[in-house]
C-alpha cells in the first residue's frame, strides 16, 4: 500500500511537471495575474534589403502596465516618446514628435493584436477565438507558446510568447512584411495595484486627433 501511494504521488508529480509547458504557464498567467507593471526593451528588426550587409534594427525602452480586463499602457521613453493606452473603450496612440493622436474603438482592433495575448483574455479558450495556440517547446531558457492569428488579413503573421517559471519574459512578433519585433520584459511587479488614472488618456491641447 505504501509503495503504491509513493508511486501514485510520483506519477502525479510527473503529470504536473509535464503540463508546465508554455501553454500551461500562459493559462496560469491569464488566470492569476490580474494587474502588473514591468520595464521593457523592444528591438524592431526590418527585412534585409538587397545590397545591405546586415538587417536594420531599432531599439526602444519603456514601461508597461496593465489591468484586466482590457486596460494597458505602453509608455516609450527612449529614444522617442510614444504612448499607447487602452482604457476599455478606446485605444489611443500618442506620437509626441508628430504631435498626433490616433484613437480607435478598442473592441474593433484589440482582439487579434499581440497585446490581446497578455491583457484581453482570462483563459486559453477565450484567446482561442482569435488565435490558434500551441506549445512551442523550450529555447533560450524559456517555455514558448506560438499564436497564429485566425483572421488572415496578412498584417500579423505570428506571435511567440516566452515564459520563465510563470513570468512573462519575451514577446516576439512577426508581421506579414517580414518585420520582427522582440519585446523583453524585466522587473515584473504582479498583482500590485496600478492607479486607475494610468489607463485614462486626454489628448494634449493643440494635438491633432485622428479617428480612422
Amino acid at each position: 500500500m505504501i509503495r503504491r501511494s509513493v508511486l501514485f504521488l510520483a506519477l502525479a508529480g510527473f503529470a504536473v511537471l509535464a503540463r508546465a509547458d508554455g501553454l500551461a504557464q500562459l493559462e496560469r498567467f491569464l488566470q492569476e495575474v490580474r494587474s502588473a507593471q514591468a520595464s521593457f526593451t523592444q528591438v524592431v528588426i526590418s527585412p534585409q534589403r538587397a545590397g545591405e550587409s546586415t538587417a536594420r534594427s531599432k531599439t526602444s525602452h519603456g514601461r508597461f502596465e496593465f489591468q484586466r480586463p482590457g486596460r494597458f499602457r505602453f509608455e516609450y521613453n527612449r529614444p522617442f516618446e510614444q504612448t499607447i493606452v487602452a482604457d476599455g473603450q478606446t485605444l489611443w496612440l500618442h506620437d509626441v514628435d508628430l504631435e498626433q493622436v490616433t484613437a480607435r474603438r478598442q473592441q474593433e482592433v484589440l482582439g487579434s493584436t499581440p497585446a490581446a495575448l497578455i491583457v484581453a483574455g482570462t483563459s486559453l479558450r477565450e484567446l482561442g477565438t482569435h488565435f490558434d495556440l500551441s506549445a512551442a517547446g523550450q529555447a533560450d531558457g524559456l517555455d514558448w507558446v506560438q499564436a497564429l492569428p485566425r483572421q488572415g488579413d496578412g498584417q500579423l503573421k505570428q506571435v511567440r510568447v516566452g515564459f520563465r517559471q510563470g513570468e512573462l519574459a519575451r514577446l516576439e512578433i512577426e508581421d506579414g512584411l517580414g518585420q520582427r519585433s522582440v519585446l523583453s520584459f524585466s522587473g515584473w511587479q504582479a498583482n500590485e495595484a496600478v492607479p486607475a488614472e494610468r489607463f485614462r488618456f486626454q489628448p494634449p491641447p493643440g494635438v491633432a486627433v485622428i479617428r480612422p
